[in-house]
């Protein structure tokens, strides 16, 4: 099942929908990054949307506050990779949890990169909001 991307203006996606897409908090059209998450390429981010140029870097620096969000989404997917594998093997090898917890951050680095910004722009920035004005035309035809 594919999640159709292709709405009218006047129905955009919700919020919801858009952040798990990956779409711009301001259109909730245009991508936030250029590729796929996993994939043999290094991660690109977009840093003005391709819909409605807006800038996501809002102020110098203002993705190292995603770093803190990845942090605690690390935290969370360790522990419960930790009470996963105890419940699952009952083992008590450190070289199990480490080989575990190890894979798994390695594993699931690209997926918090994304979301950890993604989290940062959709719920943890109090002034950014959705703008219908901007979800009506690309920015490409408005400068013409």
């Amino acid at each position: 099942m594919t999640l159709d991307t292709s709405n009218t203006p006047e129905q955009p996606l919700s919020e919801f929908k858009a952040a798990v897409l990956c779409k711009c908090p301001k259109c909730r059209r245009g991508d936030m990054f250029g590729n796929r998450m996993y994939s043999f390429g290094k991660q690109k981010s977009y840093t003005h949307c391709p819909y409605c140029n807006f800038q996501f870097e809002i102020e110098p620096g203002y993705f190292y506050v995603a770093m803190f969000v990845s942090y605690g989404m690390n935290v969370a997917q360790m522990i419960t990779l930790a009470v996963g594998t105890y419940m699952l093997t009952g083992s008590e090898s450190p070289w199990l949890y480490i080989g575990i917890l190890l894979g798994g951050a390695f594993i699931l680095s690209p997926f918090n990169y994304r979301y950890s910004r993604v989290i940062l722009l959709y719920w943890l920035t109090p002034n950014l909001h959705y703008d219908p004005e901007r979800a009506k035309r690309p920015y490409k035809e408005l400068i013409k």
